[in-house]
């Protein structure tokens, strides 16, 4: 029997449902010169927020896969808001993209004040990565990891600084928990759904490890759902996936600014001050699920973690 189905609460379920219809909360104050570095920028969320953050004078170090769009976004940043914008390239699917990016963040002279780990794929179909792992699991989870790891100690030494995940309520797809032992999935049957669930769910885990890291500094670690917005999240699967996309869920989505929005109040906003490792849908504190709340899992993650990604 699944030992979580006991702690589901149908309030949280309702709450959950009611709060994906709301809108974000606002910040209203500025960033003057602030460094934000956020993953996965060229398009969707991340090309939103990064606007969101440049338009109130933020500076922004932007970690993605094509250098092309990379520079054509930057050239845009500087010219719209005149603020300075330089970037990184990383694929998450190769550990060793991550692990240069991480050491280059971990080496920079200037402190890293919101940290925005927008970066992920969705696939229907199991892949692996040139480092044999299950491609979600590492490009939604284990690249995050990596640069947080490698730069927890610098983050630490800061007066402050805010990791967000952007994370996802579909992290509650991994209703079983997630199989530490079947990463590869070869016990379990693989689908989308549980897959990325199992990724977000990943993510939440973590984060209760690295909010104890960070209990005595000035760094604070959160999730947020951001929304059920229109992306291009998926757009590299099949012809049916794509059709049942465009068709049934694209219709229905809502505009990326709110998760861009969001993710503004919730690395600036002073309401924040001292919040640490909560999950929220937009700007709303939720209870995440049963699964994502197991410190023994974290416990066993964070090790596991370590090990998969060479940081021994």
């Amino acid at each position: 029997m699944n030992k979580y189905l006991k702690e589901y609460k149908v309030s949280d379920m309702r709450a959950m449902l009611r709060n994906n219809k709301t809108d974000p909360k606002e910040c209203t104050e500025e960033f003057n010169g602030r460094l934000v570095v956020i993953s996965g920028t060229t398009a969707g969320i991340g090309y939103q927020t990064a606007r969101m953050y440049a338009s109130r004078g933020a500076n922004l170090l932007c970690i993605n896969r094509n250098e092309e769009k990379s520079k054509i976004l930057c050239e845009e940043i500087k010219k719209d808001f005149n603020v300075e914008c330089h970037y990184y390239i990383a694929d998450y699917s190769h550990l060793s993209d991550v692990h240069k990016v991480g050491q280059k963040l971990a080496n920079l002279d200037a402190d890293i004040d919101v940290l925005i780990h927008n970066a992920g794929v969705y696939l229907t179909k199991k892949k692996f990565t040139s480092d044999n792992i299950e491609e979600v699991f590492q490009v939604n989870y284990l690249g995050s990891f990596i640069i947080n790891y490698l730069i927890k100690d610098k983050l630490a030494a800061q007066e402050r600084s805010r990791i967000l995940y952007v994370n996802s309520e579909g992290h509650r797809f991994a209703i079983t928990g997630l199989k530490l032992d079947d990463l590869r999935w070869n016990k379990q049957h693989y689908t989308g759904l549980k897959s990325y669930g199992s990724a977000k769910t990943a993510q939440l885990l973590c984060i209760i490890k690295f909010k104890e890291y960070f209990a005595n500094s000035g760094v604070t670690i959160n999730a947020m759902h951001p929304g059920d917005v229109k992306t291009n999240m998926g757009e590299n699967n099949g012809k049916i996936y794509r059709f049942f996309k465009h068709n049934f869920i694209n219709p229905s989505s809502r505009s990326p600014l709110l998760s861009a929005k969001a993710l503004y109040y919730l690395g600036v906003s002073k309401e924040l001050d001292n919040i640490s490792g909560k999950f929220f849908n937009l700007t709303t504190e939720e209870i995440p699920a049963p699964h994502a709340l197991d410190v023994d899992r974290a416990e066993k993650l964070w090790t596991k973690s370590i090990r998969m990604c060479d940081l021994e």
